[in-house]
């Protein structure tokens, strides 16, 4: 019987194989086990995301019929407010009337028939004091009160651009400069990078439309305001607030109608946008804002 023997070179290949292959089949496994976790995690991930996506609707929802209880609450209130005073009047008027063959008025009489005049005029006092109250409340609540529309939103809660709220279309809300005093008042933001397209009578011809696209740039201390027209895009409107841009912009379509039609007192935050409630109030929630040392916050609804 003849024995064959092998070198000791074959012996160390076999055992290095064998090692590479047991190193091999566990970072196998652990590729399938880190495999498979990832794949839980990306399907867990889709269904929160359903979930978020649902919550948003339903809470869009409730808002909407909130919005619509308080003005049906508001709407009765005013009512019932006006029957009560309808009542109370009804009761202070008198209850006879005098005839022709009544006899000579006394003192009593008198003083008796005076009195359902004072309470005439009394009664109509305080529904005028009525009147005027609503009036001061419907003004104060109507300056007061600033309603949001309500706008898509993508899964992580944050608005789909671009914007678009009747003929206003916003494109970006920019950045909110708070470290300088000259990008905010009391009352507005003025975030650099702020874009927005309008609708509006041409520089050439007012008599036809073109789009106009307004943006607030970074100008140092203060922003600077553009507005361009698309029929005209080598002659920027430039200024140093929204209104006086408005305002240029009102100035050219007078002298290309050849006769003072427009008012040329700009209305620029209303023309850019960035006053609009919903967007005002989506620029109020931007990071950097609570930095803004003379900008009061407003209550949106």
């Amino acid at each position: 019987m003849d024995y064959i023997y092998g070198s000791s070179e074959d012996y160390h290949r076999t055992g290095v194989d064998k090692t590479s292959m047991i190193s091999n089949a566990k970072y196998e496994k652990k590729y399938k086990k880190l495999k498979r976790y990832v794949k839980n995690m990306v399907f867990e991930n889709a269904a929160i995301c359903d979930q978020v996506a649902q919550l948003q609707e339903k809470l869009l929802i409730v808002h909407e019929e909130r919005r619509y209880l308080l003005k049906k609450i508001y709407h009765l209130q005013a009512v019932a407010d006006m029957e009560n005073q309808l009542q109370s009047q009804q009761q202070t008027r008198p209850t006879s009337v005098g005839s022709t063959h009544a006899p000579a008025p006394s003192q009593d009489s008198a003083s008796a028939s005076k009195k359902p005049i004072s309470k005439r005029k009394s009664t109509a006092e305080v529904i005028d004091n009525f009147k005027a109250n609503s009036k001061i409340k419907k003004s104060v609540t109507t300056k007061m009160k600033k309603i949001v529309q309500s706008i898509p939103l993508d899964i992580t809660g944050r608005p789909v651009f671009p914007i678009v709220l009747g003929g206003l279309t916003v494109h970006s809300l920019g950045e909110v400069v708070s470290d300088r005093s000259g990008y905010h008042t009391e009352e507005l933001i003025y975030p650099v990078g702020f874009c927005s397209t309008r609708v509006y009578g041409s520089l050439k011809d007012p008599e036809r439309k073109c789009v106009y696209t307004c943006k607030i740039l970074d100008g140092g201390s203060s922003p600077r305001f553009e507005i361009v027209a698309d029929s005209d895009l080598d002659a920027p409107l430039v200024g140093h607030s929204a209104n006086q841009c408005h305002s240029l912009l009102l100035h050219h379509i007078n002298q290309g109608l050849g006769v003072e039609v427009v008012n040329t007192k700009g209305r620029g935050p209303e023309f850019f946008g960035f006053s609009h409630p919903t967007i005002h109030n989506l620029i109020q929630s931007s990071p950097g804002t609570r930095k803004c040392s003379n900008y009061k916050w407003i209550k949106f609804e």
